[in-house]
């Protein structure tokens, strides 16, 4: 790949999805767009970024750009900020809300579903209680490959081995061949739509919780101070952001306050 190729591909993928790629990432976008050129049946990377340039096939911009989101996810990723909603802030937010009996849930750039879908089950296991509650579960990414991917709740050995102990796998899911299925209760709780962070938000409700873990990292300052300002206005006053373990509001936006008492990267909204 030229640098003319890289700085083009650079361009594209932050006019289209605000997401930095730095210098030193070639083989990274090589290595993300060599499959797409050989599905098109392409001499190499270099015909396909020549054929995006010629901008007849606008399709093929959107399958490039969801090449170079990073998808890295796991059931209960992290651990902590999931024993901090068990112990601490689902218990409280139970209080808060025990006369409206409904809580509103997003994780933003959800990926292949195992965040919203680790928190349905957290709720299960823990929570029989709210089995009378409304909660709303909104799961949102860029990529519509993924999006689907979540949808049908399918993973494979190593994806369900990654966080997920053995008697929850075994309540929650069905193999089928060499695929884990995840149970249609739990996927019928979680809503999932089409969202790019850095574009026009849709009209959304007032949140209770809202994951937002480890996607900052990859915007510019502009972006990350935009998309805070959105999720400040989002956030009733008692509810809680939670962010990746190398992301922070610090220096960004001064309407939030990071949670002290809870491990995980939770913020809530100053005053």
């Amino acid at each position: 790949m030229t640098t003319d190729e890289f700085d083009f591909v650079c361009r594209l993928v932050r006019e289209r999805s605000s997401i930095v790629l730095e210098a030193g990432k070639e083989y990274l976008v090589e290595s993300r767009l060599a499959p797409i050129a050989r599905q098109l049946q392409l001499g190499s990377v270099g015909e396909l970024i020549g054929r995006l340039r010629s901008g007849s096939d606008n399709g093929l911009h959107i399958r490039v750009v969801e090449a170079m989101v990073t998808n890295e996810t796991s059931f209960f990723r992290d651990i902590h900020p999931f024993e901090g909603l068990k112990g601490t802030v689902i218990p409280e937010l139970m209080r808060a809300r025990k006369s409206e009996r409904q809580l509103n849930v997003w994780s933003a750039a959800c990926s292949t579903g195992q965040e919203p879908y680790s928190f349905v089950i957290m709720l299960r296991e823990h929570f029989p209680e709210l089995s009378g509650w409304r909660v709303n579960v909104l799961a949102t990414d860029l990529s519509t490959e993924v999006l689907g991917r979540a949808r049908e709740g399918r993973y494979n050995q190593i994806e369900v081995n990654r966080g997920l102990p053995a008697p929850v796998l075994v309540r929650y899911f069905k193999q089928r061949g060499t695929q884990w299925e995840l149970s249609e209760e739990i996927r019928r709780a979680v809503e999932f739509r089409e969202m790019n962070l850095a574009r026009l938000w849709p009209v959304l409700p007032k949140m209770d919780i809202i994951f937002l873990r480890n996607v900052m990292i990859y915007f510019d300052v502009e972006t990350k101070k935009a998309i805070l300002g959105r999720v400040a206005r989002l956030l009733r006053p008692d509810s809680y952001l939670l962010l990746g373990s190398a992301e922070t509001t610090l220096n960004l936006d001064l309407s939030f306050r990071r949670v002290e008492n809870i491990k995980g990267g939770f913020y809530q909204l100053v005053g």
